[in-house]
């Protein structure tokens, strides 16, 4: 079991800052993913930016607006916590 994560932040640069309830924070790369099928709607960097949430306890896109845990794109925490811890992303 991994910490929760409580926070996710999306960057104009398709990476999203994760912080977890243990403190530790991961900055996560989408753009190599763009291209895959599934991640195409990410592309819409309007729709990256304002879907980026938490679901199913992870770092997800809301695919319909809705809540929907079934209908959203989302990454696999085991892969998110073990990213290289990272200091605050200041401007």
């Amino acid at each position: 079991m991994f910490p929760k994560i409580v926070q996710v932040v999306p960057n104009e640069d398709y990476t999203v800052m994760i912080y977890f309830e243990d403190g530790k924070i991961v900055s996560y790369e989408v753009s190599h993913l763009l291209e895959k099928e599934v991640f195409k709607p990410l592309k819409d960097k309007d729709f990256f930016m304002n879907s980026c949430t938490i679901m199913n306890d992870t770092l997800a896109w809301d695919l319909t607006g809705d809540g929907d845990e079934s209908k959203c794109i989302d990454i696999d925490p085991e892969t998110l916590y073990a990213l290289e811890e990272i200091g605050e992303r200041t401007a």
